[in-house]
């Protein structure tokens, strides 16, 4: 896999001087964007000085899988806030000094993303562009928190007030991310000098379909032309496949990340997630290549994960019986994620049937790791839990039940045509 990376960066049509800072490393995979705050050019120290500890750091970095550079990505931008904050105790003209950072590591088809601040990293893939990164601002926050709505939020005075930065307290908290990378992935890391110009999706999308070199380019001057009111930097990643054969193996997990995606997208308990929560949920996923006939989950044993179908079909057994079939993108094994009871059905794959399993202590852990993305998972599964308890009490119709299906993407529940009592 090869990555070409461009990027340029601007002083605007008001400032006058540039507190923006980029940084492309190739041979570390590494890709800065910094944005700078403070008087006296201490943005600029900053801005550089968190850059360059980053370079520093993941230079002697000996981890390989994306987790752990995400670890190490992490500790560097910790470091680099150690160092500003020390600078900044030493030079009372320098107190308060800080920067934004979303930083990038691309390795092995993988990447791992350390965020903090308003500078953004957006994904440009199959149609669709998605911001991986939370912009950390009082206004963010406010709609988060369901204080503003987005429409109030864009008549604020408070638009420039960041939440979290690199430099100006001891301590800093550093969002992280771990995601796939594939071929024609095109990447974007900004200053909010440029995406303030950029609220249409399909507008940004569009213009990432072309060369890196040329986006830069392209990008910086269409935000100068729009009035330049900050810095303004851009750097644009592009992903192109490696040569024969190293590519076909590339493809070809790009085929089934993409199936996998796709599948909990269309899962009822996933749908309210956005593009870097599924990113989080896919990290822990496992696959499973069942053959025909194999039993994936057995009538009275313990199961400890959540299952999705990505492609095939299984069918649900009770006591010997029949009672179900689970097309592509049906989920089974939820209830193992809140407890120990045995199972109640037996699932059995049709023919070969590929799918992912989400074991429980990954979903603990990423609840804990990210409340809003369990609060979400959590509201959709009660949902299909209170769904569940109606049919229990009543005899819906067929076309009702093919209704709900449609309606919730739920499976239809196996015990349906099961009689009540012996």
């Amino acid at each position: 896999m090869r990555v070409i990376a461009a990027g340029k960066t601007d002083v605007g049509q008001v400032r006058g001087h540039n507190e923006d800072f980029f940084l492309t490393d190739e041979a570390l995979g590494l890709y800065v964007v910094c944005d700078g705050m403070g008087g006296h050019a201490a943005g600029e120290v900053a801005s550089r000085t968190t850059a360059e500890t980053l370079r520093e750091r993941l230079a002697g970095e000996s981890a390989t899988d994306a987790n752990g550079l995400a670890r190490a990505l992490e500790q560097a931008v910790v470091e680099a806030n150690r160092r500003i904050y020390a600078l900044g105790e030493e030079d009372k003209q320098k107190r308060g000094m800080g920067t934004t950072c979303t930083a990038l590591i691309v390795r092995g088809g993988q990447a791992a993303m350390a965020h903090v601040g308003d500078s953004r990293l957006y994904l440009a893939r199959a149609g669709e562009l998605h911001q991986l990164s939370s912009d950390h601002t009082f206004l963010a926050d406010a709609i988060r928190h369901g204080i503003l709505t987005p429409e109030q939020a864009k008549e604020s005075e408070h638009s420039n007030i960041v939440t979290r930065a690199v430099g100006p307290q001891a301590r800093v908290i550093v969002d992280t991310l771990v995601f796939d990378v594939l071929p024609g992935d095109r990447l974007l890391l900004c200053s909010d000098g440029l995406h303030e110009y950029f609220d249409d999706a399909a507008e940004l999308h569009r213009l990432l379909s072309n060369g890196a070199a040329d986006v830069a380019e392209q990008l910086v001057g269409m935000a100068n032309g729009r009035g330049g009111h900050d810095n303004i930097t851009a750097l644009v990643l592009e992903v192109e496949a490696a040569p024969a054969p190293e590519g076909v193996a590339e493809r070809e997990r790009a085929t089934e990340v993409t199936a996998n995606l796709q599948a909990l997208r269309h899962v009822h308990l996933f749908t309210e997630l956005d593009m870097a929560e599924l990113t989080k949920v896919c990290a822990r996923l496992d696959s499973l290549l069942s053959p025909p006939g194999a039993v994936v989950l057995e009538q009275g044993e313990v199961s400890e994960a959540l299952y999705v179908i990505v492609d095939g079909e299984a069918i649900v057994e009770r006591d010997g019986a029949e009672i179900a079939r689970l097309p592509a993108g049906s989920h089974f094994g939820d209830m193992a994620l809140l407890n120990q009871r045995p199972r109640t059905a037996t699932v059995r794959a049709v023919g070969e049937c590929r799918m992912v399993r989400l074991p429980r202590d990954a979903f603990y852990a990423l609840v804990q790791e990210d409340t809003v993305l369990g609060i979400k998972f959590l509201w959709r599964l009660a949902q299909t839990l209170s769904l569940r308890l109606d049919d229990a009490f009543q005899t819906p119709t067929q076309e009702e039940v093919e209704r709900k299906t449609l309606a919730y993407g739920l499976f239809p529940s196996p015990f349906h045509n099961v009689p009540r009592g012996e």
